[in-house]
C-alpha cells in the first residue's frame, strides 16, 4: 500500500505499523543519519528538506523503501501532511559557520519561522516534537565544562549571530508552545558531531582536516590551534536523540562527547588514523569563534540513560573511510563528465 501523496508538499500516513516520523532536514548529515535510524527501527519516515545544504545523496539509499517519502520544500512554508505524525524531529537549518553565514536572514528565519510552523504542525497532529538546537547558544564559554543552566557569553550582532541567536529564539519557541500549547517538545543541545555523510564542503573542522589530508593539502588551523572542541560519533548523537524524544524531559539536554580535544590533538589523530604526517596552514581565528567547547552531560547520563560510547579514533577511522569512497566516486564521476 502506497502510504503517501505524490504532491509536492503534502504526505499522507497510515496508522498501521510503527510510527510516522517526520524529520524536518532529514537530507542533511544529521537529518539522514536520524532517517536511517527511524527506518531501522520499523518506522516510516517523512523526510522534508529543501536541499541548500542537504544531499540527495544521503538520502539515496532510503528512497526505494516503501516507508520512506521524501518531500522536497523549505520548512519556512509550513508542511502541509495528511494523515498521521506521531513525531517531528526539528533537524533544518545548516551548522557550518560558512553555509548558515552564506544567507544568514535566511538562517535566523529558518531557526524561528521554520520552528513555528513545525510546532504548528505538531499542535495540528497531536505530535512530539524535538528541536536540535547547538552549544552554540552558549557562545565563547567562560567556564570549563557548559551545563545546561549555564546562559552563555553569546555576541547578539556578530556573524555567528543569526545561528547563535536563532537557535535560542527556537528554544524559546518549544518552551512556550510546551506551556501553553500542550506539545510535548523536546530540546537538544547538540555539541560538535562528526561521522559519515558530512558534506566534503562542509566548514567544520573534521571534514575540512580529513578531506585536505585525503587530497594532499596543508590543514587549515584558526588561531594558535589551542582552541577546544569535544567530538561525538554520529551514531551516538542519534541514540541520544531517539532516547530524549522517548523520554519526558522538558528542559533542554546536551548532547555530546565529553572528552575534550585541543585542535592540534585533532591534527595528530588525522595524522595517526592515516599513517602519514601532515602540514598545517595556520591562519587568524575568526570573529567570536569559541576558544572552548565541552559538554557537561550529568542531566543525559541520569535523564536518559545515556553516554557516548566511540571514541575519536574509531570514529575518525570510519570518517575517513567513507570520505575516501566519495571522493574517489567524486573523481570518477567527474572524468565521466569531462
Amino acid at each position: 500500500m502506497q502510504w503517501f501523496s505524490d504532491g509536492p508538499a503534502a504526505a499522507t500516513g497510515s496508522s498501521s505499523g510503527g510510527k510516522v516520523v517526520l524529520v524536518a532536514g532529514g537530507a542533511g548529515f544529521l537529518g539522514s543519519a536520524l532517517c536511517e535510524r527511524m527506518l531501522n527501527d520499523g518506522h516510516r519516515v517523512i523526510c522534508v528538506d529543501n536541499l541548500l545544504s542537504g544531499d540527495i545523496a544521503n538520502i539515496a539509499p532510503f528512497t526505494s523503501h516503501p516507508g520512506f517519502r521524501f518531500i522536497q520544500q523549505d520548512i519556512l512554508s509550513a508542511p502541509r501532511i495528511a494523515g498521521p505524525v506521531h513525531e517531528i524531529y526539528n533537524m533544518a537549518c545548516p551548522a557550518s559557520p560558512p553555509r548558515y553565514q552564506h544567507n544568514p536572514i535566511h538562517t535566523i528565519m529558518t531557526c524561528f519561522q521554520g520552528s513555528k510552523n513545525l510546532l504548528d504542525l505538531a499542535v495540528q497532529k497531536r505530535a512530539k516534537i524535538l528541536l536540535s538546537s547547538t552549544s552554540e547558544v552558549y557562545g565563547d564559554p567562560e567556564i570549563d565544562l557548559q551545563h545546561e543552566g549555564y546562559r552563555g557569553n553569546v555576541n547578539t550582532v556578530g556573524p555567528r549571530a543569526c545561528y547563535d541567536e536563532g537557535k535560542r529564539a527556537a528554544e524559546t519557541l518549544f518552551w512556550e508552545y510546551g506551556a501553553h500549547q500542550g506539545v510535548e517538545t523536546r530540546i537538544a543541545r547538540i555539541f560538535n558531531t562528526y561521522g559519515p555523510r558530512m558534506h566534503p564542503q562542509d566548514g567544520r573542522v573534521v571534514s575540512n582536516f580529513v578531506v585536505q589530508a585525503l587530497n594532499g593539502e596543508p590543514l587549515t588551523l584558526y588561531g594558535d590551534g589551542s582552541q577546544t572542541r569535544s567530538f561525538c560519533y554520529v551514531d551516538d548523537l542519534v541514540e541520544g536523540l531517539v532516547r530524549l524524544m522517548a523520554s519526558d524531559e522538558k528542559m533542554p539536554v546536551n548532547l555530546g562527547n565529553p572528552s575534550e580535544f585541543t585542535m592540534l590533538e585533532l591534527v595528530e589523530e588525522v595524522q595517526a588514523a592515516l599513517g602519514t604526517p601532515l602540514d598545517i596552514s595556520f591562519h587568524p581565528l575568526p570573529q567570536d569563534d569559541p576558544r572552548q567547547r565541552c559538554p557537561d552531560i550529568t542531566r543525559a547520563g541520569e535523564v536518559l540513560g545515556w553516554v557516548p560510547r566511540i571514541p575519536l579514533a574509531e570514529g575518525l577511522q570510519a570518517t575517513i573511510d567513507w570520505f575516501a569512497t566519495r571522493m574517489k566516486a567524486d573523481r570518477r564521476i567527474g572524468a565521466m563528465v569531462s
